[in-house]
């Protein structure tokens, strides 16, 4: 029990707030759900349920990463970009012949995500959009590939680029240093990331179905509304405006910047993967996640937000550490 007690005493006070107020609002809706069910006895909330057992699931390998320490985080992020990744490479409907090239792809996991580890941030942030990108088409040309060879070469780099690297600047907020006296360490800034891009997704939703009327993209996704939009933007910044300096170094225009900002990135990410969806036929990315579908569907947002995210931080507190 000691070693217990003295595990979460080392944890920033702030993130341990944090982390027992999402399970206040798991909790919350676990009993509001009961309470719909009570009230519409008819209704079917088997998606609702499955949704928010889904959540405590994600909740819990979050939590448990954050407090172990930046290398629990490396490791679950190294499995967030495999899986995203090899479920976007299923729904491009990848040939046979592009197997040593499908091998290659995911070499680029381990890689990318070892500078992560060793703490080099100008290696990390040209090995995919430099090297890989000139490597794979080179690789296609030396094999022979040459049927549908741009539309290939897009298709691998695009997924790359969306799936490992976008989403490792999330788990590169795990090496800030201590000396940049971060309010709720390191932790803090991933933890707060998740939960404005989270947030962001679920008043967009909410706002939408209670004042929903206008579409705002119906060609890619018929139900998102300008009112879900502007009401999901505007809760979200107020959370970032109130809460940022609880978790984060940023205040001023810094935080201004990334209370106006964060939520249209969320906002991008999410229909810019309705939009790839749509142009395979698709609904979800795949089944993984009960009631939410696969995971690429869950970190859509994510993977416009992580590196809007890291790179506003480091512009205004961070570019010494960099």
């Amino acid at each position: 029990m000691d070693v217990i007690a003295g595990f979460f005493a080392a944890q920033p006070r702030a993130l341990l707030w944090g982390l027992g107020g999402v399970l206040g609002v798991l909790t919350l809706a676990v009993g509001v759900t009961g309470l719909l069910a009570r009230l519409r006895p008819d209704g079917d909330f088997t998606n609702l349920r499955q949704r928010i057992a889904s959540w405590w699931v994600m909740i819990a390998l979050l939590a448990a990463a954050l407090l172990l320490g930046w290398i629990a985080v490396l490791i679950l992020f190294v499995v967030i970009s495999f899986i995203a990744l090899r479920e976007f490479l299923s729904l491009a409907h990848i040939r046979p012949e592009d197997r040593l090239i499908v091998l290659a792809a995911y070499l680029c996991i381990p890689v990318s995500y070892a500078f992560i580890g060793i703490d080099r941030y100008g290696m990390y942030l040209v090995f995919i959009p430099v090297y890989v990108f000139m490597f794979l088409p080179f690789a296609m040309t030396w094999i022979g590939q040459t049927r549908a060879f741009l539309a290939t070469a897009a298709t691998f780099h695009w997924g790359l680029v969306t799936c490992v690297y976008n989403l490792g600047f999330a788990a590169f907020l795990m090496r800030t240093p201590a000396a940049a006296h971060l309010p709720a360490g390191p932790a803090g800034l991933v933890f707060f990331l998740l939960v404005a891009t989270e947030a962001n997704d679920v008043m967009q939703y909410v706002w939408g179905k209670l004042i929903g009327r206008r579409k705002i993209i119906p060609k890619v996704s018929p139900n998102k509304t300008w009112e879900g939009f502007l009401g999901g933007w505007a809760t979200t910044a107020a959370l970032i405006w109130f809460l940022g300096p609880v978790f984060t170094p940023l205040s001023g225009a810094g935080l201004a910047i990334m209370a106006a900002t964060l939520p249209i990135a969320g906002f991008a990410g999410d229909v810019t993967m309705s939009a790839v969806k749509r142009d395979i036929g698709v609904k979800d990315s795949s089944a993984l996640i009960p009631g939410h579908g696969g995971l690429l569907d869950r970190a859509d947002s994510l993977i416009f937000t992580a590196p809007l995210y890291f790179h506003i931080l480091m512009f205004f507190c961070l570019k010494d550490y960099f």
